[in-house]
């Protein structure tokens, strides 16, 4: 009998075997091996990393800035060193090909590299002679405790959006991972210990919603970051800012992307394709709605039905596979009830990826690349977010009807546009509603350097994960009006 080993929380410098008796397994999407148990954690287990974070946080936020980014180039370097065995880790706990998870890993690097830049990012303003004799400015100082809620889809990249900043800032930090793929960030805090951070500046805890009710509830946690479904993040978003705390909540997605007839059409259905079937379409990034204009409905249509037909699925660890499973059987369950709905309601299943032959992983989660075409956009299927590797297809006469149809929906994260002209581009980026916008690009991604936008009911919040937005976050203002008198003659 193999065992499996029983995953610790991490707290006040130490790792720590949780007192429940409750355990989730951690089963890896492509041949359903059990990989670990983690633990559903109690409430007295996240009062306890709460408990260290208020305590470290003391000394820490006394700690200059430019020697509290000492750890990040400690870690930056450790990253770099183990990215291979991350890589290989998030693949086998979330299913996605080795390529993407080292492509994940490389995006995690980079905000810790742009977080190294807190002494200059942080920096106030001020104003001699506000009024005569008296000066004002405004210096950034850090919360206090702050927590993320981490989802499935980016084990290794999305808990960076926030993490880095938040310490580099002078907060103390808990981390929550999905319960669905615990291990990447287990073995990122065995990186983050050997970095000689200090105990409590770092905690994680492992648990489901008894774990995050207590994160939101919790009186001395000041901010929470969450990325994940609307319904959750709308949760999460109200109960947290009901309690007060700072809160920013990444949503969910119907991302369109509108395909004009000047289009270069080899590399759109080849950038199509990586968007809507890359990492099996579980990203918040991934194209839902291909939206054809006029003359572009037929070659790309034909075009994507075939690249769609030759994407080769499988194990994301073996050599040449390009898409690799959905993260569990109740999300294969979901997405092929949605295909079927679809073609209920009228659309054309130009190709249908349910049930695919996957030859070696016959418990695998696996669904192949799938394109509904005529799909109705008002119906169910044109509105709903799948998170699968499902295409739907909308045909429209003009660049206005498909901005029109871009803001008529509910989510906002992205929206992009194939074309040659650069009129029809400006007008794209000006008019559609969705915070990151790609123009030739498939998967809008922004930078480190830049905050990972998104409107509508795909963000709740102000301020937004990574760069500058993350940095206005995990700091509050103070203003200090100052004057001197000029008694220097009774002095000296």
């Amino acid at each position: 009998m193999n065992i499996i080993p029983t995953l610790p929380n991490y707290i006040n410098g130490q790792w720590c075997t949780s007192s429940t008796t409750e355990y989730l397994e951690v089963i890896n999407p492509a041949t359903a091996e059990k990989l670990a148990q983690v633990p559903l954690s109690s409430a007295s287990e996240v009062n306890q990393a709460v408990a260290a974070a208020v305590a470290a946080f003391v000394t820490w936020r006394r700690t200059p800035s430019t020697e509290r980014v000492q750890y990040l180039f400690k870690l930056k370097n450790l990253l770099e060193e183990h990215h291979d065995d991350l890589a290989r880790t998030i693949t086998l706990e979330c299913g996605k090909t080795l390529a993407e998870s080292k492509g994940e890993m490389r995006r995690a690097i980079e905000n810790v590299e742009v977080a190294c830049g807190i002494p200059m990012m942080m920096q106030g303003t001020n104003l001699e002679d506000i009024a005569r004799g008296i000066d004002e400015m405004m210096i950034r100082q850090p919360l206090g405790v702050a927590a993320v809620i981490c989802p499935f889809n980016f084990p290794g990249m999305i808990p960076f959006w926030f993490l880095p900043y938040a310490i580099a800032t002078g907060n103390t930090y808990i981390v929550k991972p999905s319960e669905k793929v615990p291990l990447t960030m287990q073995k990122i805090f065995q990186l983050l210990q050997k970095t000689g951070l200090p105990p409590g500046v770092i905690n994680l805890v492992n648990g489901a919603k008894e774990v995050v009710d207590v994160i939101l509830d919790h009186p001395q946690i000041r901010a929470i970051s969450f990325v994940g479904s609307t319904p959750v993040a709308k949760y999460i978003y109200s109960r947290a800012a009901a309690n007060g705390k700072r809160v920013q909540c990444q949503g969910g997605a119907k991302n369109p992307i509108i395909i004009l007839p000047d289009a270069d059409m080899e590399m759109t259905t080849r950038i199509t394709a990586d968007s809507a079937f890359g990492c099996a379409g579980q990203r918040c990034l991934a194209a839902s709605i291909a939206v054809t204009i006029g003359e572009a409905r037929q070659t790309f249509t034909a075009a994507i039905a075939e690249t769609a037909k030759k994407r080769v699925v499988g194990n994301g660890l073996n050599k040449g596979v390009e898409m690799g499973p959905v993260i569990d059987i109740r999300s294969k369950t979901r997405i092929e009830g949605l295909i079927a709905k679809g073609a209920e309601s009228g659309a054309k299943l130009l190709v249908d990826g349910r049930q695919p032959n996957i030859t070696g992983y016959p418990q695998g989660n696996f669904i192949s690349p799938t394109i509904l075409q005529n799909v109705d956009p008002a119906s169910e299927i044109a509105r709903t977010e799948i998170f699968g590797p499902v295409l739907s297809l909308i045909h429209l006469d003009s660049i206005d009807d498909a901005i029109a149809l871009v803001n008529s929906g509910q989510y906002g994260n992205m929206a992009c546009l194939f074309t040659s002209s650069g009129a029809a581009a400006r007008k794209f980026r000006y008019e559609a509603e969705a915070g990151n916008i790609g123009i030739n690009i498939g998967v809008a991604a922004p930078m480190a350097f830049f905050p990972f936008s998104g409107w509508k009911e795909s963000f709740f919040g102000d301020l937004h994960g990574q760069s500058n937005h993350a940095v206005e976050f995990f700091t509050q203002t103070k203003v200090v009006i100052e004057r001197w008198p000029n008694n220097w003659s009774r002095q000296f």
